[in-house]
């Protein structure tokens, strides 16, 4: 079926470009361009993904989340902007499921949205996507990675990561030991069309070090080389 996406920002520009760009994928497009408006649409006639902006006036991203998640477990992206490191953890912290930081790729964008409608899909899936996930369980010590549904537990707590840093972890705990460059991780957690710097990966790496942090203060299971890239070590 054809999922439904539903768009929140006060930037008209950014609502007209990014339904574009979706619909040219197939998607269904629904356009909201305040808070306010989109709330009641969301709760009323859900979305299979949400996408919001969190700098908005009258009712801004985060209060737009906490309400909606109060009646609603709709996947929600946040768009950020580059520095919103504050607004970024909090958005996490209160149930979305991943952001994009502005200006974005719109290519990046549509990657991010169907890994979660298949993460959203395997949830939902029953029995069948129990043995699937089995099947792509992944666990390296204290680690533990299901990779269907996107999850990640550490000596059995919960750590919540975004996409993009799911895909980055993933990658390294595959083989744990083997050195991955910037540009292997970039190609692990971007098309390889779009080009990131290696500042981002380097941020990407901080972000998931401090939420593990968060659990397990002694947690050093992502080792830095320099000059040469990241490992993971299950030890």
């Amino acid at each position: 079926m054809t999922a439904t996406i539903a768009l929140v920002d006060d930037d008209r520009n950014i609502l007209t470009s990014v339904s574009i760009a979706l619909q040219a994928e197939g998607f269904v497009t629904r356009l909201y361009s305040d808070g306010e408006t989109a709330l009641k649409a969301l709760i009323d006639n859900p979305p299979d993904i949400a996408i919001l902006d969190i700098k908005m006036p009258r009712m801004d991203g985060l209060e737009l989340l906490r309400r909606l998640r109060e009646k609603s477990m709709v996947p929600v992206i946040f768009l950020t902007s580059k520095d919103d490191e504050l607004d970024e953890a909090l958005g996490l912290a209160m149930g979305a499921d991943d952001y994009i930081a502005k200006p974005f790729s719109q290519r990046l964008l549509i990657a991010r949205i169907r890994a979660i409608l298949r993460r959203t899909e395997v949830a939902a899936g029953g029995a069948g996507a129990d043995e699937a996930a089995a099947d792509t369980a992944l666990v390296r010590g204290r680690l533990a990675m299901d990779t269907a549904r996107h999850r990640v537990t550490w000596g059995g707590a919960t750590v919540v990561l975004t996409v993009t840093e799911f895909l980055i972890l993933e990658t390294l705990a595959q083989r744990p030991g083997i050195v991955k460059t910037r540009n292997q991780l970039m190609d692990a957690a971007y098309h390889d069309d779009i080009y990131v710097d290696d500042r981002t990966i380097d941020s990407h790496i901080k972000r998931v070090r401090r939420k593990f942090r968060q659990i397990d203060p002694a947690f050093d299971a992502i080792e830095t080389l320099y000059g040469a890239g990241y490992r993971f070590s299950e030890e």
